[in-house]
C-alpha cells in the first residue's frame, strides 16, 4: 500500500526518521555539545590566565567607559573589566563543577539506596527528598554558606547538598523500572545483595541520564553560588567572582557606570545558557540513541 493510499484510509501517518536523518541529528548535538564545552574550556582558562590582569589597578583609567584597550571598561580601581569577568568566570565555573558533581554523586547514592534497599530505606530516603526540596533553595544555602563560615567551602558544601533532590528522583524512578526486570529477579534469587546489584548493573543502566543531570546541574550551581555571594553569605570580596564584581558594581551604577554590571551579568547568563544548552543536546542525544536501539 502506497503513502498516500494509506493517509486517505486512516488520516494520520506517522514517519519515522530513516537511519541517515537519526545520523545527522545525533552529529549535530554532538557537536554542540561538543562546541559548548570546548567555549567553556577555553572561559576556564582564559580566566586563569588572566587573573593578574584583573587584579591590577591603573588609577588613571578609573571608570572609564568600554574602548579598544578595555572592551568591557574599568571599574573604580582602574582593573580591567574584561579580565575580571573572565576571571570571575572561571571561578564560579569551577566552583560550579565541583558542587553539581557532589551533588550528582550523592544523588546517585541515594537513588540506588532508595530502589534496591527495601521499602523502609525507601520510604526514609522519599521523606529526606521531599524535606529538602520544601526548603527554598536560596534559604537552605545562605543557611548552610554562613554556618561553615562561607567562602568557597561554604558555598561548595551549600550547593552540593541542596541541587540533588531532583535528579534524585529521577534516577530512582530509572533504578525501579530496572529492577522490575527478569535478570534482576533472577540475581537476587541467587542471593546477590543490592549493593553488588547497584554497581553491577544499576550504575550502568542509568549512566546517559546521570551525565544529563549532571550537565543540567552546572548552570543551576553556578547561579546560586553568584546569588549568594551577591547577598555577601558567599565567597569573600577579594576573590574574583561573578557575584562579587555584581555586589560591587551596585554603588556605582547611580554614577552611569552601566558596564560593571552589564557586562559581567550577561556573561554570567550566557555561560549559564551554555550549560543549559549541552545539557538539553545530551539529553535528546540519549532519546535518539534509545529510540534507535
Amino acid at each position: 500500500m502506497s503513502v498516500a493510499s494509506t493517509h486517505s484510509t486512516s488520516g494520520t501517518v506517522f514517519h519515522e526518521p530513516d537511519a541517515w536523518t537519526r545520523r545527522g541529528a545525533r552529529r549535530s548535538l554532538l557537536a554542540l555539545a561538543m562546541a559548548c564545552a570546548v567555549v567553556l574550556v577555553a572561559i576556564v582558562i582564559a580566566g586563569r590566565v588572566l587573573e593578574p590582569l584583573g587584579t591590577s589597578t591603573d588609577f588613571s583609567a578609573a571608570n572609564s567607559g568600554p574602548s579598544l584597550a578595555h572592551p568591557f571598561g574599568c571599574d573604580w580601581m582602574g582593573r580591567d573589566m574584561l579580565a575580571r569577568t573572565l576571571s570571575g568566570l572561571s571561578t564560579s565555573v569551577l566552583i560550579g563543577l565541583l558542587s553539581a558533581g557532589v551533588s550528582a554523586v550523592i544523588a546517585l547514592a541515594l537513588a540506588s539506596a532508595a530502589a534496591l534497599g527495601g521499602p523502609r530505606i525507601d520510604a526514609c530516603i522519599s521523606w529526606v527528598i521531599d524535606l529538602v526540596m520544601g526548603i527554598p533553595h536560596l534559604v537552605l544555602l545562605i543557611l548552610i554558606s554562613y554556618a561553615l563560615g562561607r567562602g568557597a567551602l561554604g558555598v561548595c558544601v551549600g550547593v552540593a547538598v541542596t541541587h540533588w533532590p531532583s535528579l534524585s528522583r529521577v534516577l530512582r524512578a530509572e533504578i525501579l523500572q530496572l529492577r522490575e526486570q527478569p535478570f534482576i529477579a533472577c540475581s537476587r534469587a541467587f542471593g546477590i545483595s543490592g549493593a553488588r546489584l547497584a554497581l553491577a548493573h544499576a550504575v550502568r543502566y542509568i549512566l546517559p541520564q546521570f551525565l544529563v543531570g549532571l550537565v543540567l546541574l552546572f548552570p543551576h550551581a553556578i547561579l546560586h553560588e553568584a546569588s549568594i555571594t551577591f547577598l555577601g553569605f558567599g565567597l569573600p570580596p577579594e576573590v574574583p567572582a561573578i557575584g562579587v564584581i555584581l555586589s560591587e558594581a551596585m554603588t556605582y551604577l547611580t554614577a552611569g557606570c552601566w558596564w560593571l554590571a552589564v557586562f559581567p551579568g550577561v556573561a554570567l547568563l550566557l555561560v549559564a545558557m551554555m550549560f543549559d544548552r549541552m545539557g538539553a543536546a545530551l539529553r535528546r542525544l540519549c532519546s535518539i540513541e534509545g529510540v534507535q536501539s
